[in-house]
């Protein structure tokens, strides 16, 4: 290549001398001897670009696949790939995938002023009394949750000592344990297994509530869970649960083999409001049927109907708005039982009636400060009152008949209370998972039926009480 630009050179310099040795196109030195210069100049030019084209060539493209990579570099991603897909399958094969761990605790402090009793609560046994100041706080929760590839869901809750188990089921942790399984696609499933209840616009567990206690229409005339099977069908904004279960027992005792039918319907409206509706028809345990009565000759008596559930039907309304800074929520609820109210004659079992209505209204003053009222009125005068597991007077509660100070029935013996209560509480959203409530609250009644307890005894019975708590609720 060298020698043919030279060639090229040598006869161009010949050929510019010929022509400037004739006359008619003569020039001066000067002028030959730049353009003889230019030329030397373009050839090394050309000589330069004729070199660095072999390098170029020479040089070896990227490997395909390799995007650039050192032989090093695609060596150490072969041994990331193979570590990450044996790290997935070892994942798979322990049954992790798919699987949930989530949990809460909110350590409450409650002061009960009729109680005398100022006190921190959590994990308190299953034993003690379940009442509107001792319900579902005060609670730790582990909550485990699996769905497979099938779209099959398994749910464990448990919360020892103040979980559904530990109310109905001989002090068992198990809040929770469920299946649910689709059937031809994800949107119909049945349901089995222990189930809360689902009565009402209020959840069981702390963490999803605004308030500490739970409304009086969720404390005394909802059930506390469910042991059956359930359909479970999903369409476009309705939600429907139908099914057959024991009521508030893991397994009837024996005479008792008629499961009850429950069912609860959910609309979501739109996008801020909704309702739904739920039912109970069956038998449920009567305690007022546990005790005994005495005769005329003073003889004491046991109920014909001891040891048997008697029928309940349960129908209750709840309706939801939740738009901005507000949230309100209203419940109405309507209930009955055979031969379960508190009084009863000459050994004849009388039927319990009830009614109630809540209402819960809250305003985000700002994006962590909350606060709520809610109002609570439970009619209940039938036959010496009576409501769901509630065949006796509690004076706890404000259930039943009052008292004088004689020890006579305020309104006759055939004449229960109705029940009213006031709750103003807050909630400050501390972090992501962290809320802080506080709760004052009034509860009244229409005859004396609270009893009021001095150094450890019964000084009498009044028509009210108040109460203050406080509770740390955290998740994760």
């Amino acid at each position: 290549m060298r020698t043919t630009v030279h060639t090229v050179m040598a006869r161009t310099a010949i050929a510019l001398a010929a022509t400037a040795s004739l006359p008619a196109m003569a020039q001066s030195n000067a002028e030959l001897l730049q353009e003889l210069r230019a030329l030397r100049d373009r050839v090394v030019e050309l000589e330069k670009k004729l070199q660095a084209a072999p390098a170029a060539a020479a040089t070896p493209s990227p490997a395909a696949g390799q995007w650039g990579m050192t032989p090093e570099q695609a060596k150490e991603l072969n041994r990331v790939a193979i570590k990450a897909e044996s790290l997935q399958d070892s994942f798979s094969d322990l049954g992790y995938k798919g699987l949930k761990f989530s949990g809460s605790i909110d350590p409450t402090y409650i002061f009960n002023r009729r109680q005398d009793n100022s006190s921190f609560v959590l994990l308190n046994s299953g034993g003690a009394r379940y009442s509107y100041d001792n319900s579902y706080f005060g609670m730790a929760v582990l909550d485990l949750e699996k769905e497979t590839e099938s779209g099959t869901r398994w749910k464990l809750t448990l919360a020892p000592e103040r979980g559904t188990g530990s109310l109905f089921n001989g002090g068992s942790i198990v809040h929770e344990a469920s299946v649910s399984i689709p059937l031809g696609d994800l949107q119909t499933r049945l349901w089995l297994g222990q189930i809360p209840d689902w009565t009402g616009y209020e959840y069981t567990l702390p963490k999803d509530n605004k308030l500490i206690t739970h409304n009086l229409l969720f404390d005394t005339m909802a059930p506390t869970a469910y042991t059956g099977a359930v359909l479970d069908l999903k369409s476009g904004k309705w939600w429907t649960r139908i099914g057959l279960a024991n009521t508030n027992t893991a397994r009837a005792t024996p005479s008792n083999k008629t499961p009850a039918l429950i069912y609860r319907v959910d609309y979501a409206k739109g996008e801020y409001d909704g309702f739904g509706f739920t039912g109970l028809h069956g038998k449920a345990a009567n305690f007022a049927a546990d005790g005994s009565w005495t005769d005329a000759d003073g003889v004491s008596q046991t109920f014909a109907e001891a040891g048997r559930d008697t029928r309940v039907d349960l129908l209750e309304f709840d309706a939801y708005f939740v738009r901005g800074d507000w949230s309100v929520f209203g419940q109405v609820s309507y209930g009955q039982q055979a031969k379960a109210a508190i009084f009863n004659s000459d050994g004849q079992l009388r039927d319990a009636r009830w009614w109630g209505l809540s209402g819960t209204a809250a305003y985000k003053f700002t994006p962590r400060l909350e606060g709520v009222l809610r109002a609570d009125y439970v009619a209940n005068p039938r036959n010496g009152g009576g409501l769901l597991g509630y065949s006796f007077d509690d004076g706890i509660n404000g259930i039943g008949r009052g008292l004088l100070s004689d020890g006579s029935f305020a309104k006759g013996e055939d004449r229960g209370t109705n029940r009213w209560a006031l709750s103003l509480g807050m909630n400050y959203l501390v972090d992501e998972n962290t809320i802080f409530k506080l709760e004052f609250r009034h509860d009244g009644a229409t005859q004396p039926v609270f009893e009021s307890i001095s150094g450890g005894a019964v000084r009498g019975y009044v028509k009210s009480n108040q109460l203050l708590g406080a509770s740390m609720v955290v998740k994760f």
